[in-house]
This record gives C-alpha cells, structure tokens and sequence, in this order.
C-alpha cells in the first residue's frame, strides 16, 4: 500500500461520510520519467493511479439509497474517480503533509454506470493523466470489482493546484 488512509486525510481535505478512498495502492510514472524530473503537472501526463474503496453496509449515502436495496449512487463514483485523480500528483512531493494540493472538479463527460456497486464491495478506482494545460487537467477513470469486472467509468476534468502548506 502506497498511501495509507491517515496519509489520505493530510493529502486530500474529504472527511467522512465524503472520503471515499480507504487506500491507495500504487502511483506510477509513465516509463522512462524520474519523480526527481518532475517541475509541472503536465510532466505527470501518463501517470496512473489505482486506489481501493470497502462499500460497507454502514455507508450513510447507502441509508437513502435505497433502504432495503442499497446501491451506491452513480455521482458519488465519480466523486470517488475525482478523489483518486488527484493522487497524480504525489510524485511530484517527497513528503505529502509538507503540500496542499487541490483537485477541484471542473468537468465531468461520458460517465457511465455498468452494474450496481452494493454494500460489501471491495472496489478498485482507476485513474490516469491523459492531458494537462496549465492547472488543468484531464483523467480517463473507471472504477472495477476486486476480480477486474468495469462498474463505471468517466472522464473527469479538474483544476490541479499543488502548493506549500501555511
């Protein structure tokens, strides 16, 4: 494991019952690229990110959706491939409390729901950088079962703003 889930609450500033990362299990550079070389966030275009998520039964969103027939809600998956994109970027940092880092969700397209996530799914979030302009960036995601069934997936656009903590 990468990221443990107290190194994910000093990175990411989600609290439950909106931090829907439990770990992240690998952060990798595209082939050829040094952490040591990066100066900008287009240099992480190619970056990937795998990350993990238990949907317990206890989940306060499943409580209302729906009672009786608990299914995880489609906008709350693709909160979950915008909470893992922003991972990208810890290459760029040696130690992950010393930066803030803010991945605010710009745009979200072509998002498709494939099966029901339910409680007691342990799933897979699947994120990488395919472009970057600026502080903008664009992630191809998708979110799979623990055995590499696809449930959903989305592009997801955010602004990438990575700073020095006060």
């Amino acid at each position: 494991m990468l990221v443990s889930k107290d190194k994910i609450k000093s990175f990411l500033p989600h609290r439950p019952p909106f931090l829907f990362i439990d770990a992240v299990e690998s952060v990798e550079l595209p082939e050829g690229v040094k952490a040591e070389d990066l100066k900008a966030p287009k240099d992480l275009i190619g970056t990937k990110v795998k990350a993990h998520f238990k949907v317990t039964h206890d989940l306060e969103i499943l409580k209302g959706h729906f009672p009786g027939n608990p299914i995880l809600p489609g906008v709350v998956q693709v909160e979950m491939m915008a909470q893992a994109s922003a991972f990208v970027s810890v290459p760029m940092m040696l130690d992950l409390s010393t930066k803030d880092v803010e991945t605010l969700l710009v745009n979200v397209e072509n998002a498709k729901v494939r099966k029901a996530i339910i409680a007691e799914m342990d799933i897979v979030i699947n994120t990488i950088m395919i472009k970057c302009r600026g502080q903008i960036a664009s992630y191809e995601c998708f979110i799979e079962s623990s055995d590499g069934e696809k449930l959903s997936e989305a592009m997801v656009l955010a602004k990438l703003v990575i700073k020095d903590k006060v």
